[in-house]
């Protein structure tokens, strides 16, 4: 027996009927861009293996440096050509040829990244360790990419390079967000970066941090809804930083945990209070000597 919602006539199964009805609701999104996160993690693969050689041996092709480069032109312009048509963002070839003299620059602070990973994590055993194995090396490297064609007004594709990185990494990085030299992201998972963020240099962030907004109201849209992170502050696992008047001073140290929507002073600790000793009680009474 078919089940149709009440005072609603049933509608026909056949497939024809039901194609129809499905192309009047597509005809609601417009044209499309034909974009797919498949063809990003490609595209990824190619830039990578352009700006850091661990990539590049590892593909077993033989190509050289040039070679790829001109691979990685034709396919950075069949994704921007589409997405660029119609759009006063200049020629979509000279756009794609500048983002990739943009590309040594990139890689030079995709290095200081890794460097910070390496020299703060004792962990870490080598520099190519960082490079192949660190989902937040990964997740920042992908934002880099992406903040690079988002200051060159190409539409889209710089969310969806952060997106996949973020189904990747599990770290969150809007291609707005501002951030300086040296960040290292350990662990990655959670972490949370907002359009409007501003991150200055040699942060460190771990899992479960969240640089996010206090509202999302529309009228919030231009507005700087995302806090500013001064110089040489570390940030630990499950810290929520919010609001975009919020600036937390540089050198500072924000512990685990936390919830902070106001400014914190230069040089300061925020560490989350629990509750007081004699207020934990044990599971189970300890074992006496003699027991």
């Amino acid at each position: 027996m078919t089940v149709t919602p009440k005072n609603k006539p049933e509608q026909s199964s056949s497939f024809d009927d039901i194609a129809a009805r499905l192309k009047t609701h597509h005809e609601r999104y417009g044209d499309l861009s034909r974009m797919s996160l498949s063809k990003i993690g490609d595209l990824l693969k190619k830039t990578t293996a352009v700006m850091f050689p661990h990539y590049a041996v590892a593909q077993e092709d033989d190509l050289s440096l040039e070679e790829r480069l001109r691979q990685l032109e034709d396919s950075f312009y069949d994704l921007v050509e589409p997405l660029c048509r119609g759009k006063d963002v200049g020629c979509a070839r000279l756009l794609v040829h500048g983002f990739l003299s943009d590309l040594p620059d990139i890689a030079d602070l995709c290095y200081q990244d890794a460097k910070a990973l390496l020299e703060g994590d004792p962990a870490a055993q080598s520099m190519e360790e960082v490079i192949l194995c660190y989902p937040g090396f990964f997740a920042v490297v992908a934002y880099r990419l992406a903040h690079a064609l988002h200051k060159r007004d190409v539409p889209l594709l710089p969310r969806m390079i952060t997106e996949y990185a973020h189904q990747k990494t599990g770290a969150d990085i809007h291609p707005g967000a501002k951030i300086g030299h040296s960040l290292a992201i350990d662990h990655a998972t959670g972490v949370v970066i907002g359009e409007t963020t501003v991150i200055g240099n040699n942060v460190k962030i771990y899992q479960g941090v969240t640089l996010g907004g206090l509202r999302v109201d529309p009228d919030q849209r231009s507005q700087k809804r995302h806090p500013t992170i001064g110089d040489n502050v570390v940030m630990y696992a499950g810290a929520t930083i919010l609001g975009g008047d919020t600036v937390i001073g540089h050198n500072s140290v924000i512990g685990g945990n936390v919830w902070i929507t106001r400014s914190v002073p230069a040089w300061s600790r925020v560490m989350f209070r629990p509750c007081d000793t004699d207020e934990i009680v044990p599971i189970r009474a300890p074992k006496t000597a003699e027991s």
